[in-house]
């Protein structure tokens, strides 16, 4: 049974930065993303791109202790059942205590972005990206984020930037319409 988990999360939403216990470093996933990111390169077809995107996705998810992880996890939760400011408290949460941590950052800007504020979203990428450059959803996050701003030009950068991580996205679609619309600029 999950009670206890948002139950622990909403402890943590009350304890103020200060009074919580300090977050330890993130997991270093580092040597493992790069070894996927070789490993969705060589994928003979979408199927197996989309898995490798599966396993960066349980590193990406992986919180520096239980206390992230239950925030991460909670919001979301919140999230999926259309609970954005649930999601919201326990995303700000997260990168309050956890600040070095990539994931808390990413999910907030993902809030931002499905309540339409892609200006809020943009900050939030940015720094998930900075701690961690391998991150290749937040990239693509940041190309649609560029695309809601109207900012087709860097939004095709964006997305370049993580089709050269894992050329089987979804979203690579995109790109020729991007591409077109910086040619017509």
């Amino acid at each position: 049974m999950r009670l206890a988990q948002p139950l622990v999360a909403l402890a943590l939403l009350a304890t103020s930065p200060a009074e919580a216990a300090e977050c330890p470093p993130a997991p270093d996933h580092a040597a493992a993303l790069r070894a996927l990111i070789a490993e969705a390169r060589a994928a003979p077809n979408e199927a197996a791109g989309r898995g490798v995107s599966h396993r960066m996705w349980a590193l990406w998810t992986d919180a520096p202790d239980a206390a992230a992880q239950e925030l991460l996890d909670t919001g979301m939760e919140r999230r999926e059942v259309g609970d954005f400011i649930g999601a919201m408290k326990a995303f700000e949460a997260l990168a309050a205590y956890c600040p070095h941590y990539a994931e808390g950052y990413n999910q907030r800007a993902f809030v931002h972005f499905l309540r339409g504020d892609y200006a809020a979203a943009l900050p939030d990428l940015e720094r998930a990206i900075e701690i961690t450059p391998t991150h290749v959803a937040a990239r693509t996050g940041l190309a649609l984020t560029f695309i809601g701003l109207g900012r087709e030009g860097e939004a095709a950068l964006a997305l370049r930037a993580a089709l050269a991580m894992n050329p089987w996205l979804g979203e690579r679609s995109l790109l020729p319409m991007l591409e077109a619309e910086e040619r017509d600029l």
